[in-house]
C-alpha cells in the first residue's frame, strides 16, 4: 500500500516514514501544498499536514478531494474543533492530533481503507471469494460457507475480515490488536487467541489460521479437496 505524506516538519516526517515502512507501507514524502497537487505517482491514501509552508492543508484537502475518493487522513498540531469539523466537511476520512504515535496512524489508515476499498469492490463485484467454500459480503458484512450463512460475532467478523485482506501475510498480534480492537488497546490480547479459536471452529476446512510463537498469526486459503481426482464444481 502506498501512502503520500504530506508533512513539512522534517523529524514528524521522518519518524512517521520509518514507522509506516516498517509495517510494509511505501511512502511518498514530500513537503509542500503544491508538491502534493503536482504529485503524478499513484497512492492509496493522503496523511496531510494542515500547516504547509505555501498553502493551509484544508485548501489541499479539498482540491485533493475533488480530484477523487482516495482517503485522506488529516494530522495536525491544531486542536481546535473547528478545524477538525472543517477537514471533515472538505472531505477528510479522519483527522489525527499531533502529538501521535505511529501506530495510532496505522490504525487509522487500516481504518479507513477497510471503509473504503471494500465498499467499492463489493459495489462493483459483489461478495469477495477466498478458495471455492469461503465468501465475506464487505458491503452487506455477511460470511457464508458452501452458500450457507455463518453466524459471527462482531469482532469475529473484523477480524476475518483483516486477516483475509492479505491472506499468506503474517500479521503481528500488536498489527491485529491496533486494527480490529482500537489504536490504544493496553489490555491483554488473549480475547485474540479466543477470536482465532472461534473462526477456526466455525471456518473449519475453508481456512487455516496458523499461530506463529511470539510473533501473531497467518491466514492461509485452504483449496477443497471433498474428493480425491475430482475438481470442486
Amino acid at each position: 500500500m502506498r501512502v503520500l505524506l504530506v508533512e513539512d516538519d522534517e523529524p514528524v516526517a521522518e519518524s512517521l516514514r520509518r514507522g509506516l515502512i516498517r509495517y510494509g507501507f511505501e511512502v511518498d514524502w514530500v513537503t509542500t501544498g503544491a508538491a502534493a497537487l503536482a504529485h503524478s505517482a499513484p497512492y492509496d491514501v493522503v496523511l496531510l499536514d494542515l500547516g504547509l509552508p505555501d498553502t493551509d492543508g484544508l485548501d489541499v484537502c479539498k482540491a485533493l478531494r475533488a480530484r477523487g475518493d482516495v482517503p485522506i487522513i488529516v494530522i495536525s498540531a491544531r486542536s481546535d474543533e473547528t478545524d477538525r469539523v472543517v477537514g471533515l466537511e472538505l472531505g477528510a476520512d479522519d483527522y489525527v492530533s499531533k502529538p501521535f504515535g505511529v501506530r495510532e496512524v496505522i490504525a487509522r489508515i487500516r481504518a479507513v481503507m477497510r471503509r473504503a476499498q471494500p465498499r467499492a469492490t463489493a459495489e462493483a463485484a459483489g461478495p469477495d471469494a477466498y478458495g471455492t467454500r469461503l465468501t465475506i459480503d464487505r458491503k452487506a458484512a455477511r460470511v457464508r460457507l458452501d452458500g450457507e450463512e455463518i453466524p459471527l460475532a462482531p469482532k469475529e467478523y473484523d477480524l476475518l475480515s483483516f486477516l483475509t485482506e492479505e491472506p499468506g501475510a503474517l500479521m503481528s498480534r500488536e498489527q491485529i490488536m491496533e486494527a480490529v480492537w482500537d489504536a490504544n488497546w493496553f489490555g491483554p490480547t488473549k480475547t485474540l487467541d479466543v477470536h482465532v479459536a472461534a473462526l477456526r471452529r466455525k471456518l473449519a476446512g475453508a481456512i487455516t489460521i496458523e499461530a506463529v510463537r511470539g510473533v501473531g498469526f497467518r491466514l492461509e486459503i485452504t483449496e477443497a479437496t471433498t474428493v480425491e481426482g475430482t475438481s470442486p464444481s
